[in-house]
């Protein structure tokens, strides 16, 4: 890749519209310190300093997409409640369309609350539902993306197992995909790890992977053989294996096998950066770029959000940089 090829790349990001179909959430975050143990238990004591909420889950994919110069169009579940309220306002607040939010009065809006003191994690507050949403509000899910596809670039299917990403609209959204010529480019949890057959890219972790094939990846070889089979067994056309410190690893249909080492320097938190990775990706490939080229930059910007505390979206300046700072690596990605 050149730098006039990367340039070009990110200019093309501009107004690309890409749907987020998944579970939707918000972080929440106390940043404080601690000089002292609590009398009533051997716990620490965290005086806050400051506190923030930012979106989680499918709705930092969509910050992500949005944060690189696209248009998010997210679909997913809130609750009646005061954080589905927050939620609503922190979209019209950044400009992000609401019109695939569903209201689910039978079920929380999911919160992840975070404690966080001299920078390192103390405790993690999870308030949510993982029943699976009722079937009348799947079907609106299911219209939001039919009556949306042909305006789209593309789309991205965010599973974390809260019960928004079932089996029927998994279908349903990748039919309606393939149906109008659309990439779909899928972040899958365990529950329905074998479902998202024909997309685009499918792209799991090291630990979905183990869990999904019931042994350790521990060697190049154990990776290649699992990258391998779920190629085949998804019949995918891409299937994109993060293996954390150790980089990422992309498998063709074509039979291509490629190894891409970790970009990322001091690591802070891991926090969101897999939905960093599918953001980047999904907007290089909707933007013109081969998957190899568009694997290269969603590389560099896990990369970079990983040396951030918290769950930061990448922005295009940073990016660039950090594509430009490992150039020599990719000289010969295309």
């Amino acid at each position: 890749m050149t730098e006039k090829r990367l340039r070009e790349l990110l200019g093309n990001f501009s107004g690309k519209r890409v749907a987020v179909v998944g579970d939707l959430m918000l972080d929440r975050y106390y940043w404080g310190s601690v000089h002292r143990v609590s009398p009533e238990a051997p716990v620490p004591v965290v005086e806050v300093d400051t506190e923030s909420v930012r979106f989680g889950g499918a709705a930092n994919v969509a910050n992500n997409i949005q944060a690189l110069g696209g248009r998010a169009f997210l679909i997913g579940l809130v609750g009646d409640d005061h954080p589905g309220v927050m939620f609503r306002k922190m979209l019209t607040d950044q400009g992000l369309e609401t019109g695939g939010i569903v209201i689910d009065p039978a079920r929380p809006t999911t919160i992840k609350t975070r404690v966080i003191a001299a920078g390192q994690h103390v405790v993690r507050i999870d308030n949510e539902s993982k029943q699976d949403c009722p079937e009348l509000l799947r079907a609106k899910l299911i219209d939001a993306v039919r009556s949306s596809i042909r305006s789209l670039d593309g789309v991205i299917i965010e599973d974390y197992n809260k019960g928004v990403v079932t089996r029927d609209v998994i279908h349903a959204v990748i039919a309606a995909a393939q149906e109008h010529g659309k990439p779909v480019a899928v972040d899958p949890k365990f529950n329905n790890f074998f479902e998202y057959k024909n997309v685009t890219v499918f792209k799991p972790n090291r630990r979905e992977v183990e869990e999904a094939v019931g042994g350790k990846l521990k060697t190049v070889a154990d990776v290649e053989r699992a990258g391998k089979s779920l190629l085949e067994s998804l019949n995918a056309q891409n299937v994109l294996l993060t293996r954390g410190e150790e980089g990422m690893s992309l498998f063709q249909s074509g039979g291509s096998v490629t190894h891409f080492p970790t970009t990322a320097g001091a690591v802070q938190d891991v926090s969101g950066a897999g939905d960093t990775v599918i953001s980047t990706l999904t907007m290089a490939l909707v933007a013109g770029g081969g998957i190899t080229e568009s694997c290269i930059l969603a590389n560099c910007a896990g990369g970079v959000v990983v040396g951030a505390v918290g769950i930061v979206p990448i922005l295009p300046e940073q990016l660039l940089g950090a594509v430009l700072r490992n150039m020599d690596m990719y000289r010969d990605g295309n």
